[in-house]
């Protein structure tokens, strides 16, 4: 027997930010997996595979973020959103945005501030070995430095817009998603996580695909865990 997910609070309105570089092939998978009622954010960051006319003839909104980086394109999509509620997913298919409907249902309802996904791999291939050992490391440290016992720094996550902004995210490299748990640990959120299935991704991974990628990444997230809190920001401030 199959249960359907819970529905969408509707008093809630959600923004899905879309990272987004060269994934044309993916973009109609995902897309159509957005939860009907929510947007969806597309933030080109420099495609040539015409991502960004792919995804503006489904139906997203597109925005250019010029400046490459994974947190400079999530935070441009933090910035165009104007919904109560943002969610954050990988464009590559890896992870389907309908399972954030609980993330949201737990923030609409108070239950948390912010959610995210524990990836668990589907499939041959879906997490590659030297990823899953750097994300375990970065899982550790951040333990030790905030006391939040989280498994995974995933991208599949969910809190409230103008929360976010008021943390004051500097980042716009890879440690763009733990410099956001970092800082809400650091102003008291209540953080939570919940287990995802986690796909092979469509094309090649610009980050994790490979050895190289996974330092540069685990390289960026060591430097956020050593930096000092940031003062909160206003909604102003923080764009």
């Amino acid at each position: 027997m199959t249960h359907s997910p819970p529905p969408t609070p509707r008093t809630a309105s959600v923004d899905v930010v879309l990272p987004c570089l060269d994934e044309a092939a993916a973009l109609p998978w995902v897309l159509a997996r957005i939860p009907a009622g929510w947007r969806a954010i597309v933030v080109d960051n420099g495609s040539t595979d015409g991502s960004a006319e792919i995804a503006r003839g489904l139906g997203a909104t597109v925005v250019h973020e010029p400046r490459r980086g994974f947190g400079a394109a999530c935070h441009a999509g933090l910035l165009a959103a104007d919904a109560d509620i943002v969610c954050f997913c990988d464009c590559d298919a890896s992870l389907d945005p309908a399972l954030l409907t609980p993330f949201v249902r737990a923030v609409h309802d108070g239950e948390s501030d912010l959610v995210l996904g524990r990836r668990r791999p589907q499939g041959r291939g879906a997490w590659p070995p030297h990823a899953r050992l750097g994300n375990l490391a970065l899982a550790h440290m951040l333990r030790r430095r905030t006391g939040l016992r989280l498994h995974d720094l995933g991208p599949l996550r969910a809190a409230r817009r103008t929360e976010l902004l008021g943390l004051g995210l500097t980042d716009r490299r890879s440690g763009y998603p733990l410099q956001m748990v970092v800082q809400a640990a650091d102003a008291g959120w209540r953080v939570d996580e919940r287990e995802v299935p986690y796909r092979p991704r469509t094309g090649r991974s610009k980050v994790t695909g490979t050895w190289r990628g996974t330092w540069h990444a685990v390289r960026d997230m060591r430097t956020v865990l050593h930096q000092p809190p940031l003062p909160p920001r206003t909604e102003e401030t923080a764009r």
